[in-house]
């Protein structure tokens, strides 16, 4: 989820001490930036740096300086927010510390959510979210076959510039059950193809960023988008005439990974601890952006903020849960074949 975010990086003017101090550096977090980087400055590291030391807000991702630090024997990021193809990926190329789950209880953690190489610390969702000025009068788009029904909801539409989320969107719109997305198949894989050769003619931006999405519906450009659910809750905030729906919702994990060579190891385990715990999910679910991973947190939800996040048992029983590993499988087998439909 390259530029997922976009978001200031942030260092501390003061001294450099206490035990996050290490080689010249401060323990240093790298997130995408943006509505959800700003949640986890403040509902994890802020708090967890009163305890252990400072940390070192800074961003975007990028998965490119990720292997050229580790390679170089210099990395300079001791904890990353990645997309979850990246926990795949990043162990295949050797870039990533294992996480240790003996320093870390993941036992009242949904497993969905804990891999070897990364573990998951909120969760979000891409949606079909729409311009409520363009609907049909009385009618919402309630799945993706509505996203891709151009006669009862006419106008643009925007999709990502990737293959993932198009390939889950496109199978759930040709009717494929929640329950059988996965695996892909090569079989659902052209049915996928076939689907977005549909509803091509009508996308107006294979948009990059996730603030594209969200500017085009409010402004009119598209009528609906396929768009990250925390953009949606940001612009809806702010009265745009935007909403969404959490019905075949594509639910993503956001994992932290350990860079391999970070000289800030054991540290990263513990932030990493915190992060999950009941004190740290429950922030996390306040600031009213993406969702806990852990139940105990979504439980005390209020039914206002139920609405809000795909992680309460309501929206999650509905949703799509994208399965990463899967999903690394067939962007490397078809990034030639996505390419290529793109540009014909």
């Amino acid at each position: 989820m390259l530029n997922r975010r976009a978001f200031t990086i942030s260092l501390a003017a003061s001294a450099l001490t206490g035990p996050s101090f290490a080689q010249g550096r401060p323990f240093t977090f790298c997130s995408f930036g943006g509505a959800g980087g700003a949640a986890i400055k403040t509902a994890f590291m802020d708090p967890i740096s009163k305890k252990m030391g400072q940390i070192a807000n800074v961003s975007p991702t990028n998965y490119s300086k990720i292997k050229a630090m580790v390679e170089a024997n210099a990395v300079e990021w001791d904890l990353v927010d990645t997309g979850g193809l990246f926990v795949f990926q990043g162990r295949n190329q050797n870039l990533l510390e294992k996480i240790d789950y003996s320093i870390i209880d993941v036992s009242k953690l949904p497993q969905v959510w804990v891999k070897e190489y990364g573990l998951y610390t909120f969760a979000g969702a891409t949606v079909y979210a729409y311009n409520k000025d363009q609907m049909p009068k009385g009618r919402e788009p309630q799945s993706w076959k509505d996203f891709w029904d151009i006669a009862s909801f006419p106008g643009g539409r925007t999709l990502y510039s990737r293959f993932y989320y198009n390939y889950e969107a496109a199978l759930l719109a040709a009717g494929v059950p929640l329950s059988e997305v996965y695996p892909a198949t090569d079989e659902k894989v052209d049915l996928a193809f076939d689907k977005l050769r549909e509803i091509k003619p009508h996308v107006k931006v294979w948009w990059t960023a996730g603030a594209q999405p969200v500017q085009l519906l409010s402004t009119g450009e598209v009528s609906m988008a396929l768009a990250w659910s925390g953009r949606v809750l940001d612009v809806m905030k702010e009265n745009a005439p935007v909403g969404m729906s959490y019905n075949e919702a594509i639910a993503w994990g956001e994992p932290f990974v350990v860079p391999r060579g970070t000289p800030h190891r054991d540290m990263a385990m513990q932030v990493l601890k915190y992060c999950i715990s009941d004190e740290a999910q429950t922030a996390f679910m306040n600031l009213g952006v993406y969702g806990p991973v852990l139940p105990s947190a979504a439980a005390k939800a209020t039914p206002e903020q139920a609405k809000t996040f795909v992680t309460h048992p309501d929206n999650m029983r509905r949703a799509c849960v994208m399965n990463d590993e899967e999903v690394a499988k067939y962007v490397a087998k078809n990034e030639e074949r996505w390419q290529k439909f793109l540009i014909s």
